[in-house]
């Protein structure tokens, strides 16, 4: 019999609900009495969560940051919980074996998987508990992405109690645009989200739409009146114009430069400064939004202008990285790189001409099945799944979330299902 690759291995598990035994010992001793009290989490119930204790339900988190398992979890010890977790991480080495054993049910964001939605109801039928991120992947800004589309859906089918927490401090404690984490405080308010009486009178994009409302959470205004400093170490800034890369002062894009706790544009000079509050000050003669996250939504409002020009097109060179077959990712890798060529995105969709494992290689993935990208850890590189493959990009540039934007924006003026989400509110704020 031939060996059976990674991915077989992961779709041929038969998933049941934890071991409360495993669960209570990593929940209780590793999570709860470690890391949680690590990161200073407080927690804080705005509903009675204990009379669900023991029943079969769902729990749904803002996913602020790689952290948010950690900040989750403790709201309900000691029920026992799988969670649901990006496919992806289960071929890297130092989770493979702990994603395992805890029953982490793989999912690939941003596509279609009945696999997954087949675990997670045999797990909800047979009595367990699951938490889920319906956001797919960790801010970006500081602020919520859109949940997932078929989120509302799935919660009506399962049909049982939904509950919820709200992570604030999360995302400043680990930014996605630096590895390094942060220590300050971390907030979790716990309560009822949906009743199985609500979900059954209401429509999938009812839920949907109140899942996104509910959970919108930015963690920048947040502290403007909790005033959490966080130790950054004198590396506050560090690789943030990986994610802020348009200077709002000359409107140059792929400018800015970051180190330290600073952050500037190489073209005009314009910058300034974060400290431990978060707080953006800028240099004299310099103009900064008040926080990045309004930044981050005056540079999304600039790509969306740019992407609606007629012919717009972007391209790159770009290094590409699948998912091991038979062995596991080390030294915190994200994918192995099998081969190069040119990127390039349209109002069709996504190109790509090149070479992979020393063969010309080529795909086409169409804009409206393209919502956006992955970043497995942080925002130098992205990832989406080509015919079923996990295919991460690695761009000669610091032009990650450029990609990201432009593609997500292009997904939009295209006519792609992914339109509407909490934050626009915001960005129609900014246009005014």
């Amino acid at each position: 019999m031939d060996k059976l690759t990674v991915q077989q291995e992961l779709e041929k598990r038969k998933l049941h609900p934890v071991s409360p035994l495993i669960y209570r010992f990593l929940g209780r001793v590793v999570v709860n009495g470690v890391l949680a009290k690590k990161y200073n989490a407080h927690f804080t119930y705005v509903d009675d969560v204990s009379k669900y204790r023991g029943q079969s339900y769902v729990v749904v988190s803002n996913h602020a940051s790689r952290m948010d398992y950690v900040f989750t979890a403790p709201a309900f010890l000691p029920d026992a919980f799988n969670f649901v977790v990006g496919y992806n991480e289960f071929f890297r080495s130092h989770l493979a074996m702990i994603l395992r054993m805890m029953q982490v049910i793989p999912k690939k964001n941003f596509v279609h998987q009945p696999y997954a939605i087949r675990q997670i109801i045999k797990v909800i039928r047979s009595g367990g508990r699951i938490i889920i991120l319906p956001e797919g992947m960790s801010s970006i800004s500081g602020a919520n992405q859109p949940c997932a589309l078929g989120s509302g859906h799935l919660l009506k089918s399962l049909g049982v109690p939904v509950l919820y927490t709200k992570i604030s401090g999360g995302y400043l404690t680990a930014p996605k645009y630096n590895l390094t984490d942060r220590v300050g405080r971390v907030d979790i308010e716990a309560g009822v989200l949906f009743t199985p009486e609500q979900l059954e009178d209401m429509t999938a994009e009812e839920i949907q739409s109140q899942l996104d409302e509910k959970l919108y959470h930015d963690d920048y205004e947040w502290n403007k009146t909790a005033r959490v400093k966080f130790d950054g170490k004198g590396r506050m800034a560090e690789n943030m114009h990986q994610l802020l890369f348009w200077c709002p002062k000359c409107g140059s894009d792929l400018t800015m430069e970051s180190s330290g706790d600073s952050i500037r544009c190489k073209k005009c000079g314009n910058g300034g400064h974060l400290n431990e509050y978060y707080d953006l000050i800028p240099d004299e003669g310099s103009t900064l939004p008040e926080t990045p996250r309004v930044w981050f939504d005056m540079q999304r409002e600039h790509v969306r202008n740019m992407v609606r020009e007629d012919g717009y097109t972007l391209s790159e060179h770009v290094k590409i990285g699948v998912l091991p077959k038979y062995s596991y990712l080390k030294n915190q890798a994200t994918s192995e790189i099998v081969g190069e060529g040119e990127l390039k995105l349209d109002a069709e969709g996504l190109h790509f001409e090149g070479t992979k494992s020393g063969e010309a290689y080529s795909f086409f993935v169409p804009i409206k099945q393209l919502p956006t990208y992955g970043m497995c850890t942080d925002v130098s590189r992205f990832y989406t799944f080509v015919d079923g493959e996990f295919t991460e990009f690695y761009p000669d540039g610091d032009t990650a979330e450029l990609w990201m934007m432009a593609t997500e924006e292009m997904h939009r003026a295209q006519g792609g299902q992914w339109q509407d989400f909490p934050w626009k509110r915001h960005e129609d704020a900014v246009r005014q």
